[in-house]
């Protein structure tokens, strides 16, 4: 994901106040160990999470409050057109259990 600059401060704030009912949809969905991490120099975000199940995360762009959540948070960085993060998938180069 890509943050605009100067947001940096503000989209730390708004997860640091993330919405009890959005937390509790991510962990009802299965969410675990969800941390997002940002390179300061290009200001790219790189978000990480355990889930079983991951074709529950293509559920979460029907939730109300998901889509309320990506409203809340469009100003402050790249989005697609149903005002969801853009999102580019990385290719896992290592895993190590």
């Amino acid at each position: 994901m890509q943050l605009h600059k100067g947001c940096e401060e503000e989209y730390r704030r708004r997860h640091a106040s993330l919405w009890p009912e959005l937390a509790s949809l991510l962990r009802d969905t299965g969410i675990r160990d969800y941390s997002i991490f940002l390179d300061e120099e290009t200001l790219r975000l790189f978000a990480i999470l355990q889930i079983d199940d991951a074709a529950k995360l293509d559920d979460l762009a029907e939730e109300p409050v998901m889509r309320r959540w990506w409203e809340y948070m469009k100003e402050l960085m790249d989005t697609n057109a149903d005002g969801s993060p853009v999102v580019r998938p990385l290719k896992e180069m290592l895993y190590l259990p």
